[in-house]
């Protein structure tokens, strides 16, 4: 015979605390669409966005992961808004630096619904404008990835 027995002795383990980024509600990876002058120019993408280092909810790190244009940027946030914007803000991927303006920045949770699974999914809308490609402003919209496979791209 074999006996078991089970201990709820907690001595020697700390309790885990995991704290949440200060920007969590801004955070994710989207799928999103680019359009210059009304026109898509690039189908759906990945962007990401992200607490910085300093993760002190002013600033979001934005990077496209090279898809649409190389740039890799913190924009200032406003958390009670869920808004973004901000002007000539340094990009620097690899070897490859520019600055990018940011416009018409917004978060709108349960904002839209996902192109697979016509889940209500949150969105992402904002114009930048490359400091490489002057006076050209794309307006880049898309949802936040949901993790379904019939929504992938």
């Amino acid at each position: 015979m074999t006996a078991f027995s089970a201990c709820n002795d907690d001595e020697g383990f700390e309790e885990l605390n995991l704290e949440k980024s200060s920007v969590i509600e801004m955070s994710g990876d989207w799928y999103v669409q680019t359009f210059i002058g009304g026109n898509m120019v690039v189908d759906y993408e990945v962007i990401t966005t992200s607490n910085t280092a300093a993760d002190d909810g002013t600033e979001i790190q934005m990077s496209d992961h090279e898809h649409i244009w190389a740039f890799n940027s913190a924009i200032p946030v406003n958390l009670t808004d869920l808004t973004f914007s901000g002007s000539n803000l340094e990009s620097k991927v690899d070897d490859y630096e520019i600055t990018v303006s940011v416009t018409n920045g917004v978060i709108q949770k349960n904002g839209t619904v996902s192109s697979g699974t016509n889940q209500s999914v949150d969105f992402i809308s904002f114009d930048i404008e490359f400091s490489d490609d002057p006076g050209s402003i794309y307006h880049i919209e898309g949802y936040k990835r949901t993790g379904f496979l019939e929504d992938e791209h």
